[in-house]
């Protein structure tokens, strides 16, 4: 394969939604791939990520990450093999993961992207558990809301990409007790049987507080947020003295057009002395090493469980985009790259 041979189908966002995001704000588009310059590699993505963050950036709004910009390929975590190098770091044959995913192919700065072991684990596990959202839950639970010997431990979002991994991580950390939330029972059933959970709210029952007050009638200690609204209030309403409260995410948020309101009970965090701090994993980064030798010895004796919802097909990726602002994985989702010439 010549560099100059190459043609890679991308996903372009081409409208900035309003509310929920639709097909429509996505397009498919055949662009010319150059050749890589001195220090940069050739990759040919073979797995991508799509994350509900990705949300955010559709507007056109200030925030921690630059907007995407409309008429160009969309970005995000991916993970490929390099086959064409002018970069000894990268040889051609090895495994990278990189941030130019959304495309078939990514010319990248060698200095941009990280040549993953792929003999720890398969190369799409750097996506998930050895990826962000591993990273996310570990920094979640050792820096922002450290966990405690003893805690009782709520985690929202619990069957998703990053709080799978939360729970079973609370549990190795010392708690006692780690519930989970999620929507419907096929969820709720998998984080008690697969996951490890001691006890999991259907969110779509109703009644968060009063389901949270029944599993945790002596409260909780640490409240890992991905989805905020309700969520946040049933925890405020529970948290003991002292409490930590990790803010991670608020998928409940991402498709509103107005300003949501705030949590009414919030001078409980005051009461109680509980902490309320956000985190933003791209400022845990330098835990990466130690995740990683952390977690991969688990993953290869089981002891730490994934799943992943796996949806084939870049052309898919918008469809999958939106299965996960809707709920529709468990575990990680991810778009798997099918190549006509593999």
């Amino acid at each position: 394969m010549t560099a100059s041979a190459v043609r890679s189908r991308e996903i372009r966002l081409v409208s900035r939604p309003s509310g929920e995001p639709g097909p429509e704000n996505f397009e498919s588009v055949v662009s010319e791939v150059p050749e890589p310059d001195e220090g940069q590699i050739l990759v040919r993505n073979t797995w991508m990520s799509v994350d509900p963050y990705m949300r955010g950036r559709m507007n056109d709004a200030p925030s921690y990450i630059p907007p995407f910009e409309l008429g160009t390929a969309l970005e995000g975590s991916a993970v490929g093999t390099v086959v064409a190098s002018r970069a000894g770091g990268a040889p051609v044959g090895s495994t990278v993961s990189h941030f130019l995913g959304w495309r078939e192919y990514a010319v990248i700065d060698a200095a941009a992207a990280t040549v993953v072991d792929t003999r720890l684990a398969p190369a799409e596990a750097y996506l998930g558990p050895l990826g962000i959202t591993g990273l996310s839950a570990y920094a979640a639970l050792t820096r922002t809301a450290p966990v405690r010997e003893d805690d009782t431990v709520f985690i929202s979002s619990a069957a998703g990409a990053v709080g799978s991994v939360a729970g079973q991580l609370a549990r190795k950390l010392g708690a006692a007790r780690v519930i989970g939330s999620a929507g419907g029972p096929d969820k709720t059933r998998k984080l008690l049987e697969r996951f490890g959970f001691d006890a999991a709210i259907d969110y779509r029952e109703g009644d968060l507080a009063g389901q949270l007050a029944r599993v945790a009638p002596d409260g909780i200690d640490v409240y890992l947020d991905s989805v905020a609204g309700d969520h946040l209030v049933a925890a405020l309403d529970a948290m003991r003295l002292d409490g930590r409260i990790a803010m991670v995410g608020a998928i409940s948020t991402y498709n509103a057009t107005a300003p949501m309101p705030g949590p009414h009970n919030l001078f409980r965090a005051a009461s109680r002395q509980v902490t309320l701090r956000g985190m933003l994993v791209d400022f845990h980064l330098d835990l990466f090493p130690e995740w990683i030798e952390t977690a991969a010895p688990w993953l290869a004796d089981g002891s730490l469980r994934t799943e992943s919802t796996v949806v084939d097909g870049l052309d898919r990726a918008p469809e999958a985009f939106l299965g996960v602002l809707r709920g529709a994985n468990t575990g990680k989702m991810l778009v798997r790259l099918v190549h006509q010439d593999a």
